[in-house]
């Protein structure tokens, strides 16, 4: 049995998921005719107490689409040096839409709102023009950190004083809110656009959803388009999303005590010297002695997939399809490679 912990986007469609995905009524979305996106969107939407939603193939389209619509040639974007947004969707802040970026440090990759101010470029000929600041909740570089609300607001008042936008990219928004029993519409209420994945630890198979208001949602439609992103009937995939918010939510808490107790049993490897703060489904272990190319080929040995996370680093990630039975399999693989 392989266990893939390579991120939680490796998960596959429950029988009740493919069920209502097999059964969705379908029509033409570009067209703005398929009844089971549209009922997605709405659903959305309304959780996050916003105006409107636009469901697209991916987070990195989302996320580009936010960007886009808050940013101007030469204007500038301020996030954590860490954020997936600048990280890992292929320099989308200069090719999309020719903005600049301002990189920020943070513990855990989390900024708060005094860096947020020091960082605003002054009305200056020299400098771009700051109009948006991206957060990210939670945090995938800083090993499933939780951003909370009163974390958030200071930000958002920050941005309001200044005129600038706030965009979160929730990619896994929903594993911080089962920790911390904070609302959707609290955070709805924070941010003028939100990016939600569905195909992670939701388990969807493809898609992602912006929220905003009407006219940004309007505006997201004309750039989805100019980016290939219209896809025709996506009900069957957006059934999917459907089902994964009315029934996989909750879940994500499993994960989440799996991943911890994971953690515990990597930290009984000499050679691994910690593991960051488990705070949702991430776990990413230090190496020390050990190459993450030498670790990872240990572990492909045993059938377990991980992934190098950086120079001295290596994440698990748990999920839908990381049971008990494979938790328990983890351990009993690992205790091999103990001297």
């Amino acid at each position: 049995m392989i266990i893939d912990l390579r991120s939680d986007t490796v998960t596959r469609p429950t029988l009740g998921m493919r069920e209502a995905m097999f059964s969705a009524p379908l029509g033409d979305d570009v067209f703005g005719e398929d009844p089971t996106v549209n009922e997605l969107e709405k659903k959305a939407a309304r959780l996050f107490g916003m105006e409107a939603a636009i469901f697209c193939p991916s987070g990195t389209m989302t996320n580009q689409i936010a960007i886009r619509l808050h940013t101007q040639i030469q204007t500038e974007v301020i996030c954590h040096n860490y954020s997936h947004i600048y990280l890992y969707e292929g320099g989308g802040i200069m090719s999309n839409s020719l903005a600049s970026v301002k990189l920020l440090e943070g513990e855990l990759g989390k900024i708060t709102a005094d860096q947020v101010k020091a960082a605003i470029n002054p009305d200056d000929v020299h400098t771009p023009p700051t109009t948006l600041v991206s957060l990210e909740n939670t945090m995938n570089k800083g090993g499933g950190s939780i951003y909370t609300l009163d974390e958030i607001r200071p930000i958002r008042k920050v941005c309001d004083e200044h005129g600038l936008k706030l965009h979160l990219d929730g990619a896994r928004l929903f594993n911080a809110l089962v920790e911390t029993g904070e609302s959707t519409t609290d955070w709805g209420a924070q941010f003028d656009t939100i990016s939600i994945c569905l195909s992670k630890g939701l388990g969807c198979p493809v898609g992602s959803l912006l929220l905003g208001t009407k006219a940004d949602i309007k505006r997201a439609r004309r750039v989805r388009k100019v980016w290939g992103g219209g896809m025709r009937q996506a009900g069957i995939l957006a059934a999917a999303g459907i089902y994964a918010l009315d029934y996989q939510v909750d879940r994500l808490i499993e994960d989440h005590a799996r991943a911890r107790v994971l953690g515990e049993m990597l930290l009984k490897l000499s050679f691994v010297h910690e593991v960051l703060p488990v705070a949702t489904n991430i776990v990413i272990a230090r190496l020390e002695g050990v190459s993450p190319e030498e670790f990872l080929k240990k572990l492909s040995d045993k059938n377990i997939k991980a992934v190098k996370f950086g120079t001295d680093l290596v994440r698990f990630v748990t999920h839908l399809d990381f049971g008990d039975n494979q938790l328990e399999q983890f351990g009993e693989r690992l205790e091999s490679l103990r001297p």
